[in-house]
């Protein structure tokens, strides 16, 4: 199951430096070991804003729900979830 996912970061300002080196660092091998995997397809960060755009490539809404909440930076996101699915003008054969 294909889902489009909108992720907003809002650290607090007053987080100390070194709480969101050690956060953000995290969350830089879990999603790039969850990009390995095959289960977050593409990632694009959203010029001027602390946020992206994602595709997610998973079994299940459950699935997904776990990797989502997984996120070192879930406490501080604002997430918007949309399921996808092939559109039949689709010339991609591996856009199920």
């Amino acid at each position: 199951m294909l889902f489009h996912v909108r992720m907003d970061v809002n650290l607090p300002p007053d987080m100390p430096a070194n709480a969101t080196d050690e956060i953000k660092a995290r969350e830089k091998a879990y999603s790039q070991a969850l990009q390995r995997s095959g289960k977050w397809r593409h990632i694009w960060r959203l010029a001027g804003e602390y946020a992206n755009f994602s595709i997610f490539d998973v079994e299940s809404n459950a699935e997904l729900h776990d990797i989502l909440t997984a996120l070192p930076l879930f406490p501080y996101m604002s997430i918007s979830v949309t399921p996808l699915c092939r559109h039949p003008s689709s010339v991609r054969e591996d856009d199920a």
